[in-house]
């Protein structure tokens, strides 16, 4: 028998979640079979995404790919940390123009529901991925909140440490943004309707702003 590769958990760049990195190997072996998975959704949602048709597009053998990814769910999943990842890169490059934290960050995730809104069948299989998760996929899912949080605070600007009060608010408006997004692929929502709920929300950033020492 073939020596058996042991995959372990990774966040959204690569880097291991319980050891050293992955080798270069093992990394560009990840981002092949997550490059593969997002071109498969982007072409037919959710139902598309099969293991299999993973595994050959992405020129790895079956049970390679359940060892990076023990299910479909984690692989989609994942796909939202490296969409997310790929996302932070993007707006780090052009930093909203806000005056105000709450414009900034309502800029900052209206740039991302548009980035989603152009793959409407992947970001509907990472959300519902997402939905369906259970605890298994929590490290996978835990990522996925705290990069949207990242790009939160980013968005936000230069501040202390934000406060218990802060991150409340944070927590809201990605609560808000991820049904936001569900409601949209749903129908049940239009792009209008998506920015007011985003721009009502991230005004309790404002609200939560610690007041100026004198």
């Amino acid at each position: 028998m073939g020596k058996v590769e042991k995959v372990a958990k990774v966040d959204a760049g690569g880097a291991r979640l319980d050891g050293p990195p992955l080798t270069e190997r093992q990394a560009a072996r990840r981002r092949r079979i997550l490059r593969a998975c997002a071109q498969l959704a982007s072409r037919g949602g959710f139902d598309a995404v099969q293991m299999r048709e993973v595994a050959e597009s992405s020129q790895v053998a079956l049970g390679t790919l359940y060892r990076y990814f023990p299910s479909k769910i984690h692989l989609l999943v994942a796909t939202m940390q490296d969409q997310l990842d790929h996302m932070h890169g993007t707006l780090r490059k052009k930093p909203p123009a806000g005056e105000t934290a709450a414009e900034r960050v309502a800029e900052t995730l209206m740039r991302a529901f548009h980035a989603l809104q152009r793959e409407p069948h992947l970001a509907d299989a990472m959300v519902r991925a997402l939905t369906f998760a259970d605890r298994s996929v929590s490290p996978e899912v835990d990522q996925v909140s705290r990069q949207t949080t990242a790009i939160i605070l980013e968005a936000m600007g230069p501040t202390a440490p934000p406060t218990p009060e802060q991150l409340s608010a944070v927590r809201v408006i990605e609560h808000t943004w991820h049904s936001a997004l569900t409601t949209w692929l749903s129908g049940r929502a239009s792009i209008a309707q998506v920015r007011i709920d985003i721009e009502t929300a991230c005004r309790l950033i404002d609200l939560t702003e610690p007041p100026a020492s004198s």
